[in-house]
């Protein structure tokens, strides 16, 4: 049943592929390359590190930092150590970051050189390891390695959790979505069995999401798990990922929707040779047909969209390289089927099935589903009952079992692959002395797909314009949260049980606009 059955946690997947091609390669960043033989030496020294620094097995341990090889040395060290890795989302602001770190209560931290100042302003009392390739042989992390050995230590339990990322809820609070080595071995098993998965000997994934993400996380364990390269971008710029498509020449890459079109936008893109890819995936945000129909012409190779959550550990539905077919265009538009040994339900409020053709919220249930959000029992329950996922997503499956995701229960805005939760915006407008009311809403944009508006209301006598807002925002939020419009109201609509309409708000934006998530 198992493609590896010698694999059962995270840092398996290592020396696993050491033992047998320890000189192939495993990452490439930069001018540097890491074969499998010495990333598990590498790995193996940062799990000596960790257990010499006193870190409990099951701690959590936070990295702050861009992607680079050393963000997968020191993930694959964590795992072999027993510790939880937790990656922090690098564009938070310093208010938003002390809240996640709060919540994960870290025993240990790697930090990039770039986010040393701000981890100092945020004062976690943590040791902390500095990661500064930059400095070559002076770098702190090589220097931190070079002083621990690679005895391997005894076994990880599958259990155990191996990644925790944070996902903000509906009320703004982050939550650590807790990934066992068990879930992704199981993950593995979906994929195992799905046959749109194939794997290659000589495959080479490039990697250009940011690290804080499970579609750039998962995809690349992916990899790593089969034996293949992981050609690693540091971040998404259009231009340099186009070089590497040229020059590296993957086989296989992942995007959002938004960076699809940001590359074909761009001027080199019509002298890019792409011919070396032949699997391209992409999820996290609404596609428009137009897009991946352009996609289709300019780029030479299969697509396969898939749909998913941090929750499920990785995709729940697969929109397959043959179901791209540009005579059934409103196909496009699905996010698919399932994945082997996953079961999806749609219901009515009151959990009951709905027929074919009717939306209802999206239930799913996968032997890879995520134990739960950490130090949060009472939200854990809510989100998960009796085995099922409740997604919190309207979905609507047709008669040929195509499921297509109708819109957001929680209001969630996708904007360039990012999620954005209205509530927190809202929250930081609220406070502002002028604001009355707010409500923040998605609205269709050509680059990201979505981008966030907010409407506001403000007191009586009060005057602030829209300028006033946005500065108000920026010190409090990320920037890709903040608003790309402001309009102002007199009064917002209602329902029935004095909730704001949002859906009124966004009615006059979505006229004709097909709102499907990819």
């Amino acid at each position: 049943m198992w493609v590896y059955r010698e694999i059962r946690t995270l840092g398996d997947y290592v020396d696993y592929h050491a033992a047998r091609r320890g000189s192939g390669t495993a990452l490439v960043f930069g001018e540097h390359v890491t074969t499998y033989a010495e990333l598990a030496g590498e790995t193996w020294r940062v799990a000596r590190g960790l257990e010499a620094a006193g870190v409990p097995r099951g701690a959590r341990v936070v990295y702050l930092g861009k992607n680079s090889d050393d963000f997968f040395v020191a993930l694959f060290g964590t795992a072999k150590h027993g510790g939880c890795f937790c990656p922090l989302n690098w564009r938070l602001s310093t208010p938003e970051l002390a809240r996640v770190l709060a919540d994960a209560a870290p025993a240990f931290a790697f930090v990039e050189a770039e986010y040393a100042a701000e981890w100092e302003t945020l004062g976690a009392q943590v040791p902390t390891v500095l990661v500064d390739r930059a400095r070559g042989e002076d770098d702190p992390f090589r220097r931190w390695l070079s002083l621990q050995d690679d005895a391997p230590l005894p076994p990880v339990a599958m259990e155990a959790g191996a990644i925790q990322l944070y996902t903000s809820g509906t009320t703004g609070d982050p939550k650590g979505v807790v990934i066992s080595h068990d879930n992704f071995n199981h993950m593995r098993l979906c994929e195992h069995f799905e046959p749109a998965y194939e794997w290659l000997p000589d495959d080479r994934f490039l990697v250009a999401l940011p690290n804080f993400h499970l579609l750039a996380i998962g995809i690349s364990l992916q990899a790593v798990y089969n034996g293949m390269a992981v050609l690693i971008e540091r971040l998404f710029e259009p231009g340099a990922v186009l070089h590497s498509i040229a020059t590296r020449r993957p086989t296989l890459t992942v995007f959002a929707p938004a960076m699809l079109q940001m590359l074909l936008d761009h001027a080199d893109a019509a002298r890019t040779d792409f011919s070396s890819l032949r699997l391209t995936m992409y999820a996290g945000s609404p596609i428009s047909l137009g897009l991946i129909k352009r996609c289709i012409a300019a780029m030479p190779c299969q697509f396969m969209q898939f749909y998913g959550a941090t929750e499920t550990s990785g995709a729940v539905t697969l929109l397959r390289p043959a179901e791209h077919d540009l005579e059934h265009e409103d196909k496009l538009k699905s996010c698919g089927r399932p994945l082997p040994l996953i079961d999806l339900r749609i219901v009515d409020e009151q959990g009951r099935d709905v027929q074919d053709g009717q939306p209802g919220e999206l239930w799913i249930r996968s032997p890879a589903l995520a134990s739960g959000y950490w130090n949060k029992p009472e939200v854990t329950a809510q989100a998960f009952t009796q085995g099922w996922y409740r997604s919190g997503d309207i979905a609507i499956r047709d008669a040929e079992g195509l499921y297509y995701i109708h819109d957001r229960l929680k209001d969630m805005i996708v904007s360039g692959g990012e999620n954005i939760y209205s509530t927190e915006i809202e929250s930081v407008l609220s406070t502002h002395p002028a604001v009355a009311a707010v409500a923040v809403i998605g609205v269709p944009d050509p680059r990201w797909g979505e981008a966030v508006k907010a409407c506001v209301v403000l007191k009586p006598g009060a005057s602030a314009d829209a300028d006033e807002l946005l500065e108000y925002c920026r010190p409090r939020l990320a920037g890709y949260k903040l608003p790309k419009s402001i309009d102002f109201h007199t009064a917002f609509p209602m329902t029935g049980s004095g909730k704001i309409a949002k859906r009124a708000l966004r009615a006059p934006f979505w006229s004709g606009e097909d709102r499907s998530v990819a």
